[in-house]
């Protein structure tokens, strides 16, 4: 019996496909079979979860599951990583990029089996302008997907590729200016990653080398290119076939631009929508994102965090 463990379940009601009463029923019955107390608690929309601060002291809470997808976890460990908490993942959303590579699975059996072997990862986040993002942020071509696909009424993976291929026809370059340490480059492209996990979700790759505890933020930029040269230096990303380049090897007139960096500074020229962590926001002018290393405990598969981690050396 673990009674030293308390359990705050937050449940996004309306993320993903599945029934969240469903889950609710599997989750209630697994964590009492492990003698684990716990409540349920909705999502807010407004991301601000700092009315929870006097109830997590008072009661003594030691974990924050959040049972949603990215942009609900995302906002969640924003809210509540100063305090001394461990936070885990039901997957729940569309994607669950930040939950797979952590290795925790999609079925929410087998999420509660990597909550409660209580292995804790401290693990990277990292900042856009006020905004903490633990995934992914996008400019361009995936951020249009992500506002097109949040203005839809059904959810799910169908609907989402049913979104890239629509815009891809209608994709254009947008115009940029990045600062990395001394370096400053112009140009134009179709959108801008900036990664702390390896993938925008569904297993889908967009930073190979990425990982969520090197203390780097992976940048891949998509550059200005013929549309079906495009796809294909995609998939080579995609697949693993581009290489890290060094910061004097990036220049504007690759296809991808694929680096590393703890910091970056972005001017949005052209206005290109935004995304942090599949949610569509506010666009702006200029983008500072900066990494925040190792600043939450996030409960998850350690053969697969060390397996990914001996991967990236």
């Amino acid at each position: 019996m673990q009674h030293t463990r308390k359990i705050i379940y937050i449940v996004n009601p309306v993320s993903g496909t599945s029934s969240k009463g469903a889950m609710q029923n599997i989750i209630a019955t697994k964590t009492l079979r492990a003698g684990i107390e716990f409540q349920y608690i909705p999502s807010v929309a407004d991301g601000d979860y700092s009315f929870l601060y006097d109830k997590i002291s008072k009661e003594k809470i030691t974990d924050i599951v959040i049972v949603g997808g990215d942009g609900t976890v995302s906002q969640v460990i924003g809210s509540l990583k100063k305090l001394p908490l461990q936070f885990g993942i039901v997957p729940a959303g569309s994607g669950n990029g930040l939950a797979f590579s952590a290795g925790i699975d999609k079925s929410p059996k087998k999420a509660l089996e990597t909550i409660f072997k209580n292995n804790a990862v401290l693990t990277d986040g990292f900042r856009v302008n006020k905004r903490f993002a633990c995934m992914l942020c996008g400019l361009g071509f995936d951020a249009k997907v992500a506002h097109d696909f949040a203005a839809q009424n059904q959810r799910g993976l169908m609907t989402y590729v049913q979104q890239v291929f629509k815009n891809f026809f209608n994709a254009r370059p947008y115009s940029f200016k990045i600062t990395i340490q001394e370096k400053t480059i112009e140009l134009e492209a179709y959108f801008i990653s900036i990664a702390n996990s390896n993938q925008f979700g569904n297993h889908f790759t967009i930073a190979p080398k990425a990982s969520l505890r090197d203390g780097l933020l992976d940048i891949v930029i998509v550059t200005e290119q013929p549309k079906m040269t495009m796809l294909v230096n995609t998939l080579m990303q995609v697949g693993g076939q581009n290489s890290l380049l060094r910061q004097e090897e990036i220049d504007k007139k690759r296809g991808i631009i694929y680096f590393q960096t703890r910091e970056i500074v972005i001017s949005n020229r052209s206005m290109a929508p935004m995304h942090v962590d599949g949610d569509p926001v506010e666009t702006e002018r200029r983008i500072h994102a900066v990494i925040e290393e190792k600043c939450f405990k996030l409960l998850s598969n350690k053969a697969v965090v060390s397996r990914n981690e001996e991967l990236q050396d």
